[in-house]
């Protein structure tokens, strides 16, 4: 067995004692919450050393499966194995379950259920009956929220409360992390970045689904599963002001913000603070439905989407779950696309997934795997 699998499940384990150590978790509570992480990262490592029988169901159904045609839109290209990123273009709760169930062998314990629940009436939000339907089958799940950074509908707990009750987030708990407060999480080996202010109740939860509506952005050009953690899971106050790089009084008018590279920088360092907390115990779908090219907290102003639905993308991979889905779009006609590729483009959004790749968050190259 490589060493290097006992070595990540090892730094996953002392990260957690030091956060858990510093919000007053005993280390019997640590010690419990950390045990399924070695045997979920030692067990696969051992498996995969048996020949026959153990791995063959596995070969046998990726032989089988057809893989969705696609283009490689950054380049960038890895030797060795690929990513699995599974894919429906059916966008129900059915399929949405089905992709879920391939990918969830890790989720253990209390869940956190990560999307972006949107400003008041947004056209574009995720629909509220296929993510309850999703939900009610995740055992011991609540959807995670932190409030803005911004002053909009969820720049207080309170108006965000009353966001959640207009768009319909009332059939499960909501948790608002950082309604009292935040945790800090270290960055190793960041591009720009050391910590980043998390809201403190990630701390409360085992594993993360991170559940996003893939979209265009303002600022990041797309707002994937990257996106929708390195920002959605920092605090308010704290962590959106470090992973913006605003420091005082907070612009006004967007433009005014750092953007392009330096803004897709650091979102990635904060996205890498959270899956290096969760190791193992985080997955990845991305719904390709309603493309705007304005993000969710655009609210009733986001602009109409302009390309056709697409499906849904679900990988163990947060680097091959947003290179397929980008992929995917740039492979649409340009007719269909332009809007949401120049929006991509005009603000290098492209740099989040070489930005990933340079923090070694995961693998550029992957199989889409069709399960329809």
């Amino acid at each position: 067995m490589d060493i290097k699998i006992f070595r990540f499940g090892y730094e996953a384990f002392t990260q957690r004692e030091a956060v858990m150590k510093n919000h007053g978790m005993t280390k019997r509570e640590m010690l419990k919450s950390s045990a399924a992480v070695a045997v979920a990262v030692v067990v696969p490592a051992l498996l995969s050393s048996f020949p026959g029988d153990v791995q063959a169901a596995s070969v046998a159904e990726s032989q089988k499966t057809p893989l969705v045609g696609s283009r490689n839109v950054t380049g960038i290209k890895t030797p060795g194995s690929r990513a699995k990123v599974y894919f429906t273009s059916h966008i129900d709760a059915e399929h949405l379950l089905r992709l879920y169930e391939r990918i969830n062998g890790a989720i253990y314990g209390r869940v956190a259920i990560k999307l972006h629940t949107g400003e008041k009436n947004g056209p574009n939000i995720l629909p509220r009956d296929m993510v309850r339907a999703f939900q009610a089958q995740i055992p011991n799940s609540s959807i995670v929220e932190t409030n803005t950074l911004y002053q909009g509908d969820r720049y207080t707990t309170e108006s965000h409360r009353e966001t959640l009750k207009v768009n319909g987030w009332t059939f499960c708990p909501v948790d608002i992390m950082d309604e009292e407060g935040d945790v800090t999480f270290p960055v190793r080996g960041g591009l720009r970045l050391k910590e980043v202010a998390m809201g403190g109740h990630i701390i409360n939860y085992d594993s993360m689904i991170v559940l996003t509506h893939f979209k265009g952005h303002a600022m990041g050009g797309f707002g994937g599963s990257m996106k929708n953690i390195a920002i959605g899971c920092a605090s308010g106050r704290a962590g959106k002001r470090q992973v913006h790089g605003v420091a005082g009084e907070v612009p006004t008018d967007w433009n005014a913000w750092p953007a392009k590279e330096p803004l897709m920088e650091m979102m990635a360092d904060s996205a890498k603070a959270t899956c290096d907390y969760f190791g193992s115990h985080i997955v990845f779908l991305n719904v390709m439905r309603r493309m705007s090219v304005d993000c969710d907290c655009a609210g009733t102003s986001a602009a109409a989407p302009t390309i056709p639905d697409i499906g849904i993308c679900a990988s163990t991979d947060i680097l091959a779950v947003d290179q397929a889905s980008c992929d995917l779009v740039f492979g649409k006609l340009d007719t269909e696309n332009h809007d949401l590729v120049e929006r991509i483009q005009s603000r290098h959004g492209l740099r989040q997934l070489t930005a990933m790749a340079e923090l070694k968050m995961g693998n550029p190259q992957y199989e889409l795997i069709s399960i329809d």
